[in-house]
């Protein structure tokens, strides 16, 4: 039988345990540390990078790096909260086709919405985690936000 994880997305960063035995074990990253920045970017070559190596380049590619999605998870363009995030952040958040916040990225000319910027930071945790394990995952638990209510 295959590992279950646990992962937190965070709003800053993420984490993925698994237990073993009776006790809980945080997963390194690829990176070697115990948390991954929830952070997302394109390169000007359009590759994606997702964690430390989206972080590290952010300065110098703010338009195309993408932090704190959290912040815009259900949430609609003229939303209050959309409105604040949007003056924190150097990207570009725009409609969706339901009037859904999304973030456009100009390098690659996409939007997307902040489940599948999320989806791509969990995606790096799972393959952190089977690094780790030494096993594919099929299973995970992902906390909540405590405010969600859908």
């Amino acid at each position: 039988m295959s590992k279950i994880i646990g992962i937190d997305l965070g709003t800053t960063n993420s984490v993925v345990a698994v237990m073993e035995g009776s006790d809980p074990m945080v997963v390194a990253s690829a990176e070697g540390s115990n948390t991954v920045p929830s952070i997302v970017a394109f390169n000007k070559k359009g590759e994606r990078l997702v964690g430390q190596t989206a972080k590290r380049q952010a300065v110098v590619n703010p338009e195309n790096t993408i932090y704190s999605i959290k912040r815009l998870m259900g949430r609609r363009i003229d939303a209050e909260e959309t409105q604040r995030t949007q003056k924190m952040v150097p990207y570009e958040i725009v409609a969706g086709p339901q009037q859904d916040a999304r973030v456009h990225i100009p390098v690659v000319n996409k939007t997307y919405s902040p489940q599948e910027i999320s989806a791509l930071i969990l995606q790096k945790l799972k393959r952190d985690a089977e690094a780790y394990l030494g096993e594919p995952v099929t299973q995970a638990v992902i906390t909540v936000p405590a405010y969600f209510n859908d």
